[in-house]
């Protein structure tokens, strides 16, 4: 199995462990924190160090995957993100068993595809991207880098996605439409492209 580091220990690195337990490639080696929290456990793994650590780890040949969750902004994501790249640290893929992905669908590499996901044909998901729980991502959608699309969501066909967009959950989309770069798109809301 590979070795994986986990940034961030919160909520959502919670529900990204289930995930890659599921998954059965990557074996969990520890997660980078605040400095405050380093011995904490979050689920059964410890929390090792903090992103001073990640050149130690990236000499180690472990894979790394950010597990801190997006709403408001995509900052701290890309910031970290940065870090890693900064540090030649490898980033891992993760996609749920429980999720279906089409052949001719793309993922870029640090994206987690949650549980129950369903991404249909000449879908391109970026790097960096949280598809959440149950979100539905329809045929010749783009997904641009560092977006979150959030439990339940419903994106219809050949909707594009801008960099640092917060899709929020059961929020649905009329077709062929396109956000703005670092759009908000409110829960349960339908929506109708940039006004």
């Amino acid at each position: 199995m590979k070795k994986l580091i986990l940034l961030g220990g919160g909520g959502h690195c919670k529900s990204c462990v289930d995930v890659i337990e599921q998954e059965n490639i990557y074996e969990i080696v520890g997660i980078l924190d605040e400095k405050n929290r380093v011995g904490e456990q979050v689920l059964k793994y410890r929390i090792v160090g903090t992103d001073d650590d990640i050149k130690k780890y990236v000499s180690e040949s472990c894979m790394f995957l950010i597990t801190i969750g997006q709403i408001k902004t995509s900052s701290l994501r890309k910031k970290i993100h940065a870090n890693l790249i900064k540090n030649n640290a490898q980033l891992a893929t993760v996609i749920s068993p429980r999720a279906y992905v089409s052949k001719y669908a793309e993922v870029g590499e640090g994206s987690i595809i949650m549980h129950d996901v369903l991404i249909n044909a000449a879908v391109k998901i970026g790097r960096n991207c949280i598809i959440n729980t149950k979100a539905l991502i329809e045929h010749d959608v783009v997904v641009d880098d560092f977006c979150h699309i959030s439990t339940a969501a419903v994106v219809n066909g050949a909707v594009k996605i801008k960099e640092g967009t917060f899709w929020g959950s059961n929020a649905v989309s009329r077709e062929r439409v396109e956000t703005s770069k670092c759009g908000f798109i409110k829960a349960g809301s339908v929506y109708k492209g940039v006004e």
